[in-house]
């Protein structure tokens, strides 16, 4: 492992342990026995080692994806498999969690990031695209059915997590939920609403009751 890695690994237990605050640069440096001085021959700034620590898990998150995507299971459940991988992970290392999805700053910093973040979004899309292959989701764009499943998760895990999700829904856990959403978005595919209700229409309805 290098030196980087182990700079890394050192912030991402850092981060398990204390959170963001805990994570500096010396702190970093003191966690892995190195001076104080040689994490910023790796890394320029606070944000940008938090943003090798994201990426870092961005990858390894696809790549348990990708795993899930290979399998044999129905199409439904291997989406629902890999959103259970970031309810775990959010469950595991909350603040770790937060610093994939809740922190601009960071996310600001692009490049190595930003490129694992956008394979990791592939990735997932691609397992959107098998359920859409079998009806189970709309044929709509697999980027968007994608980022409206992985943004209720997010809303879905944070209710959880205050514990409103399951005394106000009934449902077991967030997985549960998910699957609602998945029947409503198979039953309801987009572009199909019901037309629309006007003046003419409600008065011809009252005179038929009259």
């Amino acid at each position: 492992m290098s030196t980087a890695q182990r700079l890394v690994a050192a912030a991402a237990e850092l981060l398990d342990e204390g959170g963001q605050a805990a994570v500096t640069l010396r702190a970093v440096g003191s966690a892995t026995g190195v001076s104080h001085n040689a994490p910023y021959k790796h890394f320029t700034s606070r944000d940008d080692l938090l943003a090798a620590v994201a990426a870092a898990d961005f990858t390894a998150i696809a790549e348990s994806w990708r795993t899930i995507g290979e399998s044999s299971l129905d199409p439904v459940e291997r989406l629902l498999d890999a959103l259970d991988v970031v309810i775990r992970f959010s469950r595991d290392h909350p603040a770790r969690y937060r610093l994939l999805f809740g922190t601009p700053d960071v996310a600001a910093q692009g490049g190595t990031l930003g490129e694992a973040a956008e394979t990791a979004l592939q990735v997932f899309s691609n397992i959107v695209v098998d359920c859409q292959k079998t009806g189970a989701l709309p044929s709509s764009s697999s980027n968007n059915l994608g980022i409206i499943i992985f943004a209720t998760a997010h809303g879905l895990i944070d209710a959880d997590a205050s514990g409103r999700l399951r005394s106000r829904s009934g449902w077991t856990d967030v997985r549960a939920g998910l699957r609602f959403l998945i029947g409503l978005l198979r039953d309801q595919p987009p572009g199909h609403t019901s037309p629309p209700t006007t003046l003419s229409d409600t008065s011809t309805q009252e005179t038929r009751e009259v």
